[in-house]
């Protein structure tokens, strides 16, 4: 598999192919927070930060999955939640927003490919994210990725309870 790196000004671009990917993953659901639509705000909101980068997986010259996050503003965290205290205001923070990998490349590798590739894209110090509860495998996966859950929290009417959690990239 080929991993491609974008950036900001590579997000139009790319567009249609992560939406795309978003909808084979998400077929089939009723889910109003799963939809194009719903993606696709989210999508706009961290592809137009000037900081925001997207990996991407091909195998064949066909997309397999992507994952895509942006560094926060110094001091920034995760809306509605409070930053730990054993990461420091000065340290560069990356939220990776999504990652999502097709079904048939589950289990191969490809999700830890993709995140290892955009978290280590710019350097960061700490990254963090927030995972869907309801999916305690997800949740245990970036366990032991050597992410920590440091809370919980539900940062839209329509969005799942998430929980936060945290890596030390360079300790």
């Amino acid at each position: 598999m080929r991993l491609r790196t974008f950036s900001h000004t590579d997000a139009t671009h790319i567009r249609e192919t992560i939406l795309d990917l978003h909808d084979a993953v998400h077929s089939g659901s009723s889910d109003p927070f799963l939809s194009r639509e719903r993606f696709s705000w989210f999508y706009e909101r961290w592809s137009g930060k000037p900081s925001w980068s997207c990996v991407v997986g091909f195998e064949n010259g066909v997309s397999t999955g992507f994952a895509y996050g942006a560094s926060f503003a110094p001091g920034g965290w995760w809306k509605g939640s409070q930053r730990p205290s054993y990461v420091p205001q000065g340290v560069p923070v990356f939220g990776l927003s999504e990652l999502l990998v097709l079904k048939e490349w589950r289990k191969t590798g490809t999700s830890r490919r993709l995140h290892d590739a955009v978290v280590s894209s710019r350097g960061d110090e700490v990254a963090t994210l927030l995972v869907d509860v309801a999916h305690p495998k997800v949740v245990e996966l970036y366990e032991r990725w050597g992410y920590a859950k440091v809370g919980e929290q539900k940062p839209f009417g329509d969005s799942p309870v998430f929980g936060v959690m945290v890596k030390r990239l360079n300790p």
